[in-house]
């Protein structure tokens, strides 16, 4: 791949959304364009109903734009695709599945007999519990393997979610605010888990998150979107902190506490959002 196709490994350009309601056109997003690198973390913040998880329901193609287009790896994105795995704040788990057979149900859809989302030879199920064996140690869940998700913890759950993602070894990782309704003790633990998997997997992660302070810790670059309707890319942060980073170290950072700084300043100051009474 050239210098120029890594650094535009993802691709928008003049990217808008108009939703059709009841009381007319609803504009949610305009002229958004980014780029984001092979192997980049890139964190969508804002505030609610600025179009975070729209630009990134894009991304993962799940709905098209009605202007502009997006672009993956030189090819345009026209509809869900495996090489772009999304995990949810819901982790979505079917409850009469084990963890084992959650992960195991995504990884034969995409390379098991009869696959027809990629061009991979199809593998034989030793390889594919392989994969899903390998995908649960990753998270820590190897001794969870056979717990169906009502005997295990929220975090937990989350890294089934996460094993599953990753068992498809997406191009891209999509994740639209995967720690949201976990408790904060549980959520730093999973963010450094995060931190460490994204280490291991050179992935490309695109994520969704309300958490200044997530942001600052995960991302390389920060993309501010400005209050909708009609939202936009109001400022795009550079976190030039050095990785591997540990969070406890990070607290006494003069570097963090001015990402930190800035990105407060966009939301609360340039952005100010006040909620309109019911």
């Amino acid at each position: 791949m050239s210098d120029s196709a890594a650094t535009k490994y993802i691709e928008i350009a003049g990217v808008g959304q108009t939703f059709k309601t009841r009381s007319g056109p609803f504009c949610a997003l305009q002229d958004v364009s980014l780029t984001v690198a092979k192997g980049e973390f890139v964190t969508l913040i804002g505030h609610s109903g600025c179009g975070k998880s729209t630009l990134l329901n894009l991304i993962a193609g799940l709905t098209l734009p009605t202007q502009g287009h997006l672009l993956c790896a030189n090819r345009e994105i026209s509809g869900p695709n495996p090489e772009r795995a999304v995990v949810f704040q819901n982790h979505s788990l079917l409850p009469w599945l084990t963890c084992f057979e959650n992960v195991y149900l995504g990884v034969e859809r995409v390379f098991g007999a009869g696959n027809r989302t990629t061009g991979a030879v199809s593998e034989n199920k030793g390889q594919l519990r392989a994969r899903t064996d390998a995908a649960l140690a990753l998270v820590g869940l190897g001794a969870a393997a056979q717990k169906r998700p009502g005997e295990i913890s929220g975090g937990m759950k989350q890294r089934v979610g996460i094993a599953r993602a990753l068992a498809m070894e997406p191009k891209v990782l999509l994740m639209d605010e995967p720690f949201g309704a976990l408790d904060a003790l549980t959520r730093a633990k999973l963010q450094d888990e995060l931190l460490q998997i994204v280490a291991k997997t050179h992935s490309t992660v695109v994520m969704v998150t309300h958490d200044v302070d997530e942001a600052v810790l995960l991302s390389d670059r920060i993309v501010m979107l400005s209050n909708g309707p009609c939202a936009t890319i109001g400022e795009v942060l550079r976190v030039a902190l050095p990785r591997p980073r540990n969070r406890v170290e990070l607290a006494e950072s003069a570097q963090y506490l001015h990402c930190r700084k800035a990105v407060m300043d966009f939301l609360y100051t340039r952005q100010a959002h006040v909620e309109k009474a019911a």
